[in-house]
């Protein structure tokens, strides 16, 4: 078994011991995906560390949009649950980057790259993403290689 997957088993037991409601529904959760993810497919196996991480990823943006749909929706309250899960879940993630961090990384991305204009941004996109891995949200870096491309850098 993985280190992260021990990691949330053992809190998932922690937070059973402590009565959190919360973090044991969150982490229950992300466990269960976690297992359909290693059963989906023409044979089970066990999910490396970073496949692990790209599902709580996946979990984390499901609670961010459901907490907004909430919010639209009129229901703060549920909005609030969403929130309390997605910041149980954002424990097990990478440290997000800074807008500073992130438009460096860019940066480097578009001079690599010689990219200019928005023909270039399938490019730069390809070339950052593997270097921001689970550190920034897609629509973040996208917004970000727009805004350095149509800008001159």
């Amino acid at each position: 078994m993985t280190e992260l997957k021990e990691q949330l088993r053992a809190d998932l037991n922690s937070a059973m011991r402590a009565r959190d409601q919360v973090r044991m529904r969150t982490l229950r959760m992300a466990l269960t995906s976690i297992t359909n993810e290693e059963v989906s497919g023409d044979t089970a196996r066990e999910l490396s560390d970073d496949e692990i991480v790209r599902v709580l990823i996946r979990e984390a943006k499901k609670r961010r949009e459901a907490a907004d749909a909430f919010e639209g929706a009129g229901r703060p309250d549920q909005a609030a649950a969403e929130r309390a899960e997605g910041d149980v879940l954002a424990t097990y993630l990478p440290a997000q980057l800074t807008d500073e961090e992130l438009g460096q990384l860019v940066a480097a991305a578009v001079a690599e790259t010689g990219a200019s204009g928005m023909g270039g941004m399938g490019q730069v996109m390809k070339t950052v993403t593997p270097r921001v891995a689970g550190r920034a949200d897609g629509a973040r870096v996208a917004a970000e290689v727009r805004r350095q491309l149509t800008s001159g850098g």
